[in-house]
This record gives structure tokens, C-alpha cells and sequence, in this order.
């Protein structure tokens, strides 16, 4: 009755009377949905008729704080301090303004006073909560949060910033005791069940896990939540075909989504069920054309099928996505080694090293491909690169013999032959594979030798 006489006077232009219990409350209402401009009408329009009123005094602050004027909030508030010294709304919305300029401490003793002059502590508890928060500071923090779930036990808003407080100091033990002692008063709680599920599975007691996953969809079955981690735990528990089932009812209790089609296909891929699980990765992709972890999940089923070309179609796809990951490149890189495109594959190792993946095997596949086109010099300085960051490696200096011997500069072959040959010498098979004419050489075949014999 009160909105609608309210709405009529502002369309008509006339002016009505409405108590001061009547105007908190379309204000309030306004602010609840969303209506900040009819909110801020009917502040103006009640303090014409309620000029005295620190209620509608203390809403026009909170009006002043969400338009960002500061400096007209502070000197209202002033006012309404001096006014009404007891009122603990005064320092709540200074503590408001404290927050929002990123002063958390005033803003902490300010609450501190509001909760000596409040009645209602629990909204109190709650804003302290969120200011330790912002502190880092999780044990003062969860102490306040846990006195809203002392007063309000089904204040799950508190309960899980309880619970983020002990995630943030890894006490995911304290966390579990927490939450049993928690369920002891309120058994009910699938929140509660699916959160203690959650610390289980950190502490990698799984079947603990299943159990309290178990108990908060058996509390309530249109839970996703609890569906989901269900099943991510009954992965960890190899029990794929389980985990499929539970991934399944997330399906037909909502929408689809790219992650629960991915998580299905790896499930059928682990029972090495490799044609549903395509199917399931191109749900995925289908759903999110741009998760590259699915293009990426097609490239590798097949690629490790021997079906290359159309792993190299989906890697390029993936590329398209997130071509800075030094892992796309390399399978791409691989990929193309397969197919024999020598260059493409260069190209995509070279990418590797411009993002920084210096691995020590991008370096030797990079030789490797160079050496095998005829590109000895490119393969030196290859390696000359990575024989700064791997001192004495028998891989690095058996190569670059071998590089060195094939442009026929036998003082540098012998010199890193040696190199090699005193680092590992056993590895000199290497060169049989890659370089097989250094093996010809007769001084080669003497210096081997002779080592051996040394050895022996």
C-alpha cells in the first residue's frame, strides 16, 4: 500500500503524508532491489516531512556512501554522532566508509563499538568477519563468523567463511573437527556434509570423502555440488564407472557443461573406452569451443591412436586458444615429427624456448630435427645454448662431437667426445643413432677403445 500511494505521488506530482515507519521502509525496499534513484526520492522527500529523523538521516549516509560522496557522508555522520552518541548504526556506517577508503583497522575499531551498543550483534559479527578478512587476519576472523553460527545455526553464509578461514591456514584437520562438531547439532546440513567432503578429500581420505558426499545428497538430491564432488572422488578411488553415474545426474539436474563431459571422457578413457570418450570430448568442445584442456584431450587420444593428422587438426585448435602454452607446442612439435613436416616441428620447439620451456629434451629435440636436416650449424648453436644451463651433460657433448666431426672440424669433435666419454660412456651409443659415420672414423674407434681398456 505504502509503494503504490508512494509511486502514485511521484507520477502525479502531489504530495502525500507517510509516517516515518512508512518511508524506512520504502527506502529499504528500493535499496533491496536495486532501485537506488527511487531510493534516494524518497530519503529527500522524507526528511522533508521527518527533518529530525536520524533514521532517515543515517539511510541518506548509506545513500551518500554508495554514490561514492564520501566527504558528504562523513560530515552527515558527524552530525548524527552529536545527536545521538549511543547509536550504533553511526559507527557502522563509519566503519563502512573506513572499509570502502581501505583503512580496516579503523574500520575494526569502529564495529567494536557498535558491538557495545547493539542489541543485534550477529550483523556485527558478520561485517567484522569480512574486515579481518581483508586483513589476512583468519583467526579473528573465523572467531567472528563462528559467533554467527552460534547464534544462527543456519547462517551457511558464516559457515563457509568459517570453513575458507581454515582452507586459507591449511588447517584442514582443525576444519574437520570444526565441521563434525558442527553436524553434531545440526545432522541436516547438506552444506555442512559436502564441506567436510571437501576437507577429506584435501587430506586425501577418500573414503571419508564418498561417505560425507554420500550423506549430503542423500539430504538432498538435486544437490550438484555434492553430486560432483562425489564423483571427482570416486576417481581417486578408481572407481571410473561410479564416477561417470554421479557426473551423469549433474547432467540431467542442470544444464551441461564442458566440465562434466571432459571429466566423463577422461573417466571412459581410464576404462579405455577411447570411442566414448571422444564423444564425450566433443560434447565438451562442442559446449565451450574455447576450453583448450578439451581440444588438447582429443589431441593426445589421438595421437596416442597413431591418428595424426587428426591430432594435429585439434592441437591447432588449441594453439588457436592459448598459443603462449609451451606444452601445446611441444605436442604440436611432436605431432608434426610424426608426419615428417621437419620445419613445422623446428618451429614449434623454437616456440617452446621463446616461452621459456628450456628443458633440457627441447634442446636435444631441437638438435635432432636441425642435424637431420642438414642444418649442423643452426644444431651447434642449439646447443651451445643449452650446454650453459646443463653443465656436463653426456647428451649435450656426444652431440656436439658428432656435429663437429660432420663439418669436419675434428679438434672440437674430440675435445667434446672426450667430454662425453669421461661424463658417461656408455652413452656414446648415441652416436651410432644419430651421427653413424663419427663411428667410421678410425681415431674415434682408437680413442673408444683405449678407454675401455682404462676403464678396465
Amino acid at each position: 500500500m505504502s509503494l503504490t500511494k508512494f509511486e502514485s505521488m511521484l507520477k502525479t506530482n502531489s504530495v502525500y503524508f507517510f509516517d516515518l515507519v512508512e518511508f524506512e521502509e520504502i527506502i529499504v525496499h528500493y535499496l533491496d532491489v536495486g532501485k537506488h534513484s527511487l531510493a534516494k526520492k524518497a530519503v529527500k522527500l522524507g526528511l522533508d516531512q521527518h527533518p529530525q529523523s536520524v533514521d532517515l538521516k543515517l539511510l541518506q549516509v548509506e545513500m551518500y556512501v554508495f554514490e561514492g560522496e564520501i566527504d558528504k557522508a562523513s560530515s552527515l555522520l558527524k552530525k548524527i554522532e552529536r545527536l545521538e552518541p549511543s547509536n550504533e548504526e553511526v559507527f557502522i556506517q563509519k566503519a563502512t566508509i573506513n572499509s570502502k577508503s581501505g583503512n580496516h583497522k579503523a574500520a575494526i575499531i569502529n564495529l567494536e563499538k557498535a558491538l557495545t551498543l547493539t542489541e543485534d550483534k550477529v550483523d556485527v559479527w558478520s561485517l567484522l568477519g569480512m574486515e579481518y578478512l581483508y586483513l589476512d587476519n583468519f583467526d579473528n576472523a573465523r572467531l567472528n563468523f563462528s559467533k554467527c553460527l552460534q547464534a544462527d545455526y543456519e547462517d551457511y553464509s558464516a559457515l563457509y567463511n568459517v570453513v575458507y578461514c581454515f582452507d586459507m591456514e591449511k588447517k584442514h584437520e582443525a576444519s574437520v573437527i570444526y565441521l563434525n562438531n558442527y553436524i553434531d547439532i545440526n545432522p541436516y546440513c547438506e552444506v555442512a556434509w559436502h564441506q567436510l567432503g571437501r576437507q577429506y578429500f584435501i587430506l586425501e581420505m577418500y573414503n571419508e570423502a564418498l561417505s560425507s558426499f554420500d550423506y549430503a545428497v542423500l539430504i538432498d538430491e538435486s544437490f550438484i555440488g555434492g553430486y560432483l564432488e562425489k564423483a571427482k572422488t570416486l576417481e581417486e578411488l578408481e572407481r571410473y564407472q561410479e564416477a561417470i553415474d554421479n557426473y551423469l545426474i549433474t547432467l540431467e539436474l542442470d544444464d551441461p557443461t564442458a566440465f562434466a563431459y571432459v571429466r566423463i571422457g577422461e573417466c571412459y578413457e581410464r576404462l579405455q573406452k577411447y570411442e566414448a570418450a571422444i564423444s564425450y570430448y566433443k560434447k565438451a568442445v562442442h559446449e565451450d569451443p574455447l576450453l583448450d584442456r578439451g581440444w588438447v584431450l582429443l589431441t593426445n587420444l589421438h595421437y596416442n591412436e597413431g591418428n595424426y593428422e587428426e591430432a594435429s587438426y585439434y592441437i591447432s585448435k588449441a594453439l588457436k586458444i592459448d598459443e603462449d602454452n609451451s606444452l601445446y607446442w611441444r605436442r604440436y612439435s611432436e605431432i608434426k615429427l610424426k608426419l615428417n613436416f621437419f620445419e613445422e616441428a623446428v618451429s614449434g620447439f623454437d616456440k617452446c624456448l621463446i616461452l621459456g620451456d628450456d628443458a633440457l629434451e627441447i634442446f636435444i629435440a631441437l638438435t635432432d630435427v636441425l642435424s637431420f636436416l642438414g642444418e649442423f650449424n643452426d644444431a651447434v648453436t642449439v646447443l651451445f645454448k643449452a650446454q650453459k644451463k646443463y653443465k656436463n651433460s653426456a647428451e649435450i657433448e656426444y652431440r656436439l662431437a658428432g656435429l663437429f666431426f660432420v663439418l669436419n672440424k675434428e679438434k672440437y669433435g674430440f675435445a667434446h667426445l672426450i667430454s662425453g666419454i669421461k661424463i658417461d660412456y656408455d652413452y656414446h651409443v648415441i652416436l651410432k643413432e644419430i651421427y653413424p659415420i663419427v663411428l667410421d672414423n678410425k681415431k674415434v674407434q682408437k680413442l673408444l677403445r683405449d678407454y675401455k681398456k682404462a676403464m678396465e
